[in-house]
């Protein structure tokens, strides 16, 4: 049964928690820098040459999804203390359990505030491209592949991302060989460059006759997706383009003609490839924006080295090491081996429920270059 007591001593921290984050954010300037793009957007001619105007929709998205976030983080807290007024006039279950209700609310509302500052290099706002490749091990690896895109696709549908599936590739008799991403929303790469690395999970196989354990791992790569915002200088001369059948159930034509697109970049030899729609020109726009995302992210890479060389050692993390350890049997726990996070609810990870991981990775990170 709830006790007064007790929740009036849980809404004294979880207040001051509430001050000393607002102290720190300037709605005001959001709002006014909302209200001046709405202005610009609004002149006449504005809309003359719609694709110059992504970046700054983009920036107006995120702007208006900052300030309803902060709206809705202030009037959490004012209800709390509202319903805590209430409850201590009249001290009854209903107005207890609204009053937890509340504080629970508040508490949410508090940590994905936090979140969303530790974002603050400059492609985190973007969408992102994920990926996925299974390792070694056929049919149970790519298994476990399958089993992370159902992961990453109901983590983004609990928070109204939208998921375009660019490219994909199924496995010999279960699961697939690879598939690639475009996975939109408010902070999408931010949050999900914790996912990068080595996924290895542990479990009895579905596949095994005998029952026995097996460990299996897959790869999972994101990176920012820039769209048109950012210009690089690719020169048509470094481009090839090869064509292909795709592969995979077919169904109108499909893969009964040369659809699919491969386009490689010569001077780095980064290629990328799109085989999902039945239009050789839709398939050669994504496969080009997929390339130039990779190119954008290498020079991202180099950056990062640079600044990683001003406190070498401290990074334990680097491509292609092992990040997190999925365990199903002899017991369940998911690890991850960056934070030492360790979450017991197995079922709630693999549906989507990531967001410890994202948090304690974040700050982590914060704390490697401080």
């Amino acid at each position: 049964m709830l006790q007064l007591s007790e929740l009036r001593a849980r809404c004294a921290p979880l207040s001051d928690r509430f001050s000393q984050l607002w102290g720190r954010l300037d709605v005001a300037a959001d709002e006014r820098r909302l209200a001046e793009i709405e202005t610009a957007l609004s002149r006449p001619g504005a809309w003359d040459n719609p694709e110059s105007l992504t970046p700054l929709l983009r920036e107006k998205r995120g702007l208006e999804d900052e300030v309803a976030r902060l709206q809705k983080l202030r009037k959490a807290h004012d209800d709390m203390l509202e319903w805590l007024e209430l409850a201590g006039e009249n001290p009854e279950d209903e107005a207890l359990e609204s009053l937890a209700q509340q504080q629970d609310s508040l508490e949410k509302l508090l940590d994905e505030t936090e979140l969303v500052m530790l974002l603050s290099a400059e492609e985190d706002g973007q969408d992102a491209i994920l990926e996925i490749h299974p390792g070694a091990g056929g049919t149970e690896s790519q298994d476990w592949a399958e089993m992370l895109l159902r992961l990453y696709t109901r983590w983004a549908a609990r928070r109204g991302f939208a998921v375009e599936e660019l490219d994909y590739l199924p496995g010999d008799e279960a699961g697939l060989k690879s598939v690639t991403l475009r996975i939109s929303g408010p902070h999408a790469f931010g949050f999900l460059k914790s996912e990068r690395g080595i996924h290895r999970l542990i479990r009895i196989s579905p596949f095994d006759a005998s029952g026995r354990r097996h460990t299996s791992f897959a790869s999972v790569d994101v990176i920012p997706d820039v769209g048109n915002d950012i210009q690089l200088d690719i020169k048509e001369t470094d481009l090839r383009f090869d064509t292909f059948r795709s592969s995979g159930p077919g169904g109108q034509s499909v893969n009964t003609t040369s659809s699919a697109v491969r386009v490689t970049h010569l001077p780095t030899g980064i290629s990328a490839q799109c085989q999902n729609e039945k239009s050789q020109h839709h398939n050669k726009e994504s496969a080009l924006r997929i390339l130039k995302a990779r190119l954008y992210n290498l020079e991202l890479q180099k950056r990062e080295a640079e600044r990683q060389a001003e406190y070498a050692g401290k990074d334990a993390i680097a491509f292609g090491s092992q990040i997190r350890t999925y365990t199903l049997q002899p017991y369940r726990l998911v690890k991850d081996h960056r934070t030492g996070t360790e979450v017991g609810d197995v079922d709630a990870v693999l549906n989507g429920h990531i967001d410890v991981f994202q948090h304690d990775y974040l700050l982590y990170r914060h704390e490697q270059q401080r």
